[in-house]
């Protein structure tokens, strides 16, 4: 069985946040590992996707990714793609198609617009979360029809704050772009301060004039058993890592 994470926010659309429970990889990948990108078996992250697809309600042919990069561009999706372009979100209006990102600690940041049948997904990591992807999903949307008071947005497993502990030069890059970005950190250990990514994003989404927005408040550096995360990967000196994948389908 899958566990498949929805909010009702985005009831009315097919979607979900998926933990690694319920796929064929092992290891240290061991369950859904759904990114090609790693160094898991190719054909075991292919029935991992195909399982997703089907959980969406489609084939793994109609489910759409980009290839990652961290940055703030959107591309909009008129039907499906094989190939991958260089992107942290996507946005369609197209029925039967399935948006889909990976992360594993990032935000995965699902949008709909259920009255216009707009939807989007996001990679928002702390970089692309400050340089505008949130921001840019939504003007994507808006330039497909959707209203930007009609738009929900619902962040989904990413880090927490008390498991992301960073240093003195990415605290200075947030409050150089806004002095403000200070009430998102909190004291480490000697100079290094925890930084609050979903608070962070959720704050970007109001102001952005989303006003149902929300973190469904799972950590995935803490709850091993049900998410992957490249830092506890990292401290355990894991070589490699699974990637989770978030989806939205119209």
């Amino acid at each position: 069985m899958l566990d498949i994470i929805t909010h009702d926010l985005l009831d009315g659309v097919a979607h979900g946040f998926f933990g690694r429970k319920g796929g064929a990889s092992s290891g240290v990948f061991a369950g859904l590992n759904c990114g090609f990108g790693s160094s898991d078996q190719h054909d075991s992250v292919a029935i991992n996707r195909a399982r997703v697809a089907h959980a969406m309600g489609g084939i793994a042919d109609d489910m759409v990714g980009v290839h990652q990069i961290h940055s703030a561009d959107v591309i909009t999706i008129t039907a499906p793609d094989p190939h991958k372009p260089k992107a942290d979100a996507m946005v369609t209006a197209t029925k039967g198609v399935t948006l889909s990102v990976l992360t594993a600690d990032c935000q995965p940041v699902l949008f709909a617009d259920h009255t216009k049948g707009v939807i989007g997904a996001a990679h928002a990591g702390s970089q692309g979360a400050l340089s505008g992807i949130l921001e840019n999903t939504i003007d994507a949307m808006l330039a497909l029809g959707a209203v930007r008071d009609n738009i929900v947005a619902v962040i989904g497993p990413s880090i927490s704050q008390r498991a992301y502990e960073v240093g003195p030069d990415f605290v200075s890059r947030f409050i150089d772009a806004a002095p403000i970005n200070a009430r998102f950190f909190t004291q480490g250990d000697g100079d290094r301060m925890k930084f609050d990514l979903p608070g962070f994003g959720l704050s970007r989404l109001r102001a952005a004039g989303i006003k149902a927005a929300t973190w469904t408040g799972h950590c995935t550096y803490h709850d091993a058993a049900r998410f992957y995360s490249y830092r506890r990967s990292v401290h355990l000196k894991h070589a490699d890592y699974g990637r989770l994948i978030a989806a939205v389908r119209l």
